[in-house]
Formats: C-alpha cells, sequence, structure tokens
C-alpha cells in the first residue's frame, strides 16, 4: 500500500491547462462538465436497476436494451470527466457527491412495473437532454469548441436511446392480452 499522502489537486478547483482555454472559462466550463457527469451517473444507475429487475414476457429484449442503453451512458460519462480533466478540473465521482450535484433524481429502490419504468427513464432522458443542450450553449458562448463538439455526440446517443425509449411506451404490440394477465 502507498504511504504517499500529499494531495494533488483538491476536488472542486480547476488549474491551468494545456488546452490554453482561459481558467475563468475552464471553470465554467468544467463545472457544467461536472453537472453532466453527475446526472449520466443518476440516468446510468437507474437503467442497471431497471436492467436487473426487468420482467415479463419481452424480459429479453428488454433487459438487452437496458444494458446497451446503460453502456451508452457509461461511455458518454468517461468522455465527460476525461474532457473536465484535460480543462483542468477535476471530475466528481463520489456517489454521495454525484446524487448532491445531479440536477436529476433518482427515482429510489423500489420495483415498478416496466411501462412505469421506462416512463421515468424517459422523463430521466429528457431532463439530461435539456441540460446537455445548455451545457453545449455555455461551452459554445466561452469559445470551447471541443467540448460543445464532444457534448454534441453524447447528446446524440442520448436522444437515439430516449426515442427508443419513447417507441417501447406506444401502445401498439405483438404481445396478446392475455398473455399479460
Amino acid at each position: 500500500m502507498s504511504t504517499q499522502k500529499e494531495v494533488r489537486q483538491q476536488a472542486g478547483t480547476v488549474e491551468e491547462n494545456e488546452l490554453r482555454l482561459d481558467r475563468e472559462k475552464a471553470e465554467q466550463v468544467v463545472d457544467a462538465l461536472n453537472t453532466e457527469l453527475a446526472n449520466s451517473y443518476v440516468l446510468y444507475h437507474q437503467l442497471k436497476k431497471h436492467h436487473w429487475v426487468v420482467e415479463g414476457s419481452e424480459f429479453l429484449p428488454l433487459h438487452k436494451f437496458l444494458e446497451e442503453s446503460y453502456e451508452h451512458v457509461e461511455e458518454g460519462a468517461d468522455v465527460i470527466a476525461e474532457r473536465a480533466q484535460a480543462l483542468g478540473g477535476v471530475p466528481v465521482s463520489g456517489p454521495s457527491n454525484q446524487e448532491d450535484r445531479a440536477t436529476v433524481e433518482f427515482e429510489g429502490e423500489d420495483v415498478y412495473d416496466v411501462r412505469t419504468m421506462f416512463q421515468n427513464d424517459l422523463e430521466m432522458y429528457g431532463d439530461i437532454i435539456e441540460s446537455l443542450r445548455g451545457s453545449i450553449e455555455l461551452a459554445e458562448n466561452l469559445g470551447d469548441y471541443a467540448t460543445a463538439e464532444i457534448l454534441r455526440e453524447i447528446l446524440v446517443t442520448l436522444e437515439e436511446d430516449g426515442h427508443h425509449f419513447e417507441h417501447y411506451l406506444e401502445d401498439d404490440t405483438l404481445t396478446l392480452e392475455e398473455a399479460t394477465h
């Protein structure tokens, strides 16, 4: 075990960066990125929970869909965290700090029917999509076009996955009514 005790950078601080984005601008962008990172992990944990508890006649495709969805969220979160670090910041990483920092709320530990779970997921996707759009605009206004582009790529994936949740919530189905009662 290491005996090193020196803190190299305190959480919540932003140092000068090699990307030559002014420190004051970088502080604003890192703040927005940490909000997006926290939101991502709240969504990730909710999707993971739904992946674990989903049941019913469509279990397997829904189980796989949820897995793909939370993997997409985690991939985006990793990119966001790395960008915050590249700008001289410290990515928010502790579960309690992420929960405090997030602007979306985890639905809780209870298990709901599939439709309710997916409605909750779709609502969170919508909130995060709106937040991302605001962070993209902020980054562009501050001249951080690379962060804006990174967030745009994440936004496209989230919108596609959110749209798939919307499809699952439509009322048309091949499952016979008597199979669900």
